[in-house]
């Protein structure tokens, strides 16, 4: 199926709340979705700086206010 949408016309807004109904609707059936080998070596590596202090997690919300707050 082609799927025309109207991305000259979406503001960024518009565009990321596309993209969250669709991470949505992807996230219900995760099962489906295979991921990646290296995926895990990324993730593996992210944590490993989490617990050496070189990193922290963020606030998943906090991070969309700012994304959202770029985009104006």
């Amino acid at each position: 199926m082609r799927l025309a949408l109207p991305l000259d016309k979406m503001t960024t807004a518009d565009k990321l709340r596309a993209l969250e109904q669709i991470w949505e609707s992807l996230s219900r059936t995760a099962e489906d979705l295979p991921s990646p080998a290296w995926h895990e070596d990324v993730l593996r590596a992210r944590e490993h700086r989490v617990q050496e202090g070189v990193s922290k997690y963020g606030d998943w919300t906090e991070a969309k206010r700012r994304i959202r707050g770029r985009a104006k």
